[in-house]
């Protein structure tokens, strides 16, 4: 399962510290700067999906907020030492979806992010799917690996979420047909072809896939492995045991027609009537 990533901006290395190995404890998969410059780097870069911000770290933290909350892509958790309703509602309009004020007990603030976790988990539809370096964007229909975009066709971008959905299950070419291609098409070469051209893209190496693996006589899989870091491809990621699922689409037929079958990029259909 793949754990929900978050990125944690205090200047305080201890109070840091303290917060990353609770929360990795608790099964998140945890990145820290210690200043907004760096932090604007690494979340671009990681694009986590909360946000823990306290805003004593440096001048500039309430701006930093808005500019969080502008990207439309992450839940912001504010920490801070100022306890005024007026500071605390300026914090709120400046984007922020929480506010906790210091000194805090450590249960209270494992609380409020699993809270903000669940939020993420029961928004519909999802704008992109979460699987640590990999972020699919359904509603750009983008994709990045270790914060680069990788420049994908229409029908790579269909074929690779319908392997990313199936979170670590094989699956068959005649499914992949069926679930990926907008048209009746019967041959499991074309499969292959799209397979191998999104191997060059997604792979550190086309020729030792471990991204996109087939599995012998069944089909493909997406191995949920080399996103966790336990391979090449992720290595910044610490690999903490998570009881929580990955941000995935719980998308209806229909909806999945709207998101992907509207610009041409291929119809996701039910196969479990």
């Amino acid at each position: 399962m793949i754990p929900l990533s978050l990125l944690i901006i205090e200047n305080n290395t201890n109070l840091s510290s303290l917060l990353s190995w609770h929360l990795k404890q608790s099964g998140y998969s945890v990145y820290q700067s210690p200043n907004l410059q760096q932090a604007k780097t690494l979340f671009q870069q990681a694009q986590p999906s909360i946000t823990i911000l306290d805003l004593d770290t440096c001048e500039g933290s309430l701006d930093f907020c808005y500019w969080l909350s502008k990207q439309r892509q992450t839940i912001i958790f504010l920490l801070s030492t100022r306890n005024s309703e007026m500071q605390i509602v300026a914090g709120l309009k400046a984007g922020a979806d929480d506010f906790l004020t210091k000194p805090f007990g450590i249960q209270e603030f494992l609380a409020r992010v699993e809270v903000l976790a669940r939020r993420i988990k029961t928004i519909a539809p999802p704008a992109y799917l979460d699987y640590g370096h990999l972020k699919i964007d359904l509603i750009q229909r983008r994709v990045r690996l270790k914060g680069s975009m990788i420049d994908l066709t229409p029908q790579e971008f269909v074929l690779l979420y319908v392997l990313a959905q199936a979170e670590g299950e094989p699956i068959s070419r005649s499914d992949l047909l069926q679930k990926a291609w907008p048209d009746e098409v019967n041959n499991p070469r074309t499969v292959d072809t799209h397979i191998l051209s999104l191997r060059k893209k997604v792979e550190l190496d086309p020729q030792q896939p471990r991204l996109i693996q087939t599995v012998r006589n069944v089909g493909y899989r997406f191995n949920l492995e080399a996103i966790l870091g336990r391979s090449p491809i992720t290595t910044q990621i610490n690999n903490p045991v998570s009881n929580n699922q990955p941000i995935r689409s719980e998308l209806k037929p229909d909806l999945s027609r709207q998101l992907i079958g509207s610009s041409g990029l291929g119809v996701i259909r039910n196969t479990n009537k």
